[in-house]
């Protein structure tokens, strides 16, 4: 059962989730298994537990997010926790405050969880230095995205059986994505092969070092892959010209239905979300239930969530 105690490998661990590249495979591995305790539940009439009555949730999202802070509020509230979501485009930051006062004012409101959303990579490393309770990491800069990547391997896992010895191709953006980095570290951990595709200018120097395959050719890079990835153009952290256009994008390295035939046959897809119809990938594609996960994505990520505020919420 969800609510059982138990023996943990996170127990003699630090308290905070600030990114996959800090966990072990045991910790990885007992987040997806208390997750997996989730699924039945969130499907269920009955969604809610105790297991976090009394503790007070703060979700601090300096980034405008969808799936993830309604994932995590979710997850709160079913855990029984009190969540209070910050709107920081209102914040005292406006006025001048730095990420560090902002955590000495929380500090003194002695919250038991923060969950941040930064769009500086290490913000929630420093937060966790500067406050007296569990910080996990929602997203920060091009860094990190580690419930990201656990729910990602869930999803997998909840289709697939199993990632060891699964081929994985994570495709698009892989410069300025923090999912990217994140699943990369996450399903080598786990035993996947993983390749990475995108063009020249997308692509980080020195990917190859992170036990990677790279490619620029989604003919070559999909081979053989029971898993693809498609990540979204993150404009946004842009600076410069790196596309000539997104006709152009779309044609080499949007996910099309003949694109996705140089996989194996029963490929399955995967976006972490929002996605750019027609720009990375093929709309039809993207709705097809017999192909796309993008819906189970969403739904494990509630669970996921729950798993790791109870795990790392003493």
């Amino acid at each position: 059962m969800a609510t059982e105690k138990k023996v943990t490998a996170i127990k003699n661990t630090p308290k905070h989730l600030l990114g996959i590249q800090n966990l072990s495979v045991l910790e990885a591995r007992e987040i997806l298994t208390e997750a997996k305790s989730f699924i039945k539940l969130n499907r269920g009439s009955s969604k809610k537990l105790d297991v976090l009555r009394g503790k007070t949730q703060i979700n601090l999202f300096f980034e405008p997010s969808t799936r993830t802070q309604s994932s995590f509020d979710l997850a709160g509230k079913r855990l029984g926790a009190d969540v209070m979501t910050m709107n920081m485009g209102n914040s005292a930051l406006k006025k001048g405050e730095t990420l560090i006062d902002t955590a000495m004012t929380l500090n003194a409101m002695h919250p038991d969880i923060i969950v941040i959303r930064h769009q500086d990579s290490g913000a929630p490393n420093l937060l966790s230095q500067k406050v007296n309770c569990t910080v996990i990491n929602a997203g920060d800069g091009r860094r990190e995205h580690p419930t990201q990547a656990l729910l990602d391997a869930l999803t997998i896992i909840n289709r697939k059986g199993n990632i060891e010895g699964l081929k994985i191709a994570i495709c698009g953006d892989i410069l300025h994505s923090r999912v990217a980095r994140s699943n990369i570290y996450l399903m080598n951990m786990l035993g996947a092969e993983v390749n990475v595709i995108a063009p020249k200018t997308l692509m980080p120097k020195g990917i190859d070092n992170l036990g990677v395959k790279s490619f620029t050719d989604m003919k070559k890079g999909l081979d053989g892959c029971d898993i693809v990835m498609m990540l979204r153009l993150q404009n946004e952290r842009m600076q410069g010209s790196f596309l000539p256009s997104k006709r152009e994008y779309y044609e080499f390295f949007g996910l099309t239905p003949e694109k996705l035939k140089f996989a194996k046959k029963d490929a399955l897809l995967m976006h972490p979300g929002p996605m750019n119809r027609g720009v990375e990938i093929d709309t039809k594609l993207a709705d097809d239930i017999n192909v796309s996960l993008v819906k189970e994505q969403v739904e494990l990520g509630v669970a996921v969530r729950m798993a790791c505020l109870k795990l790392y919420c003493k």
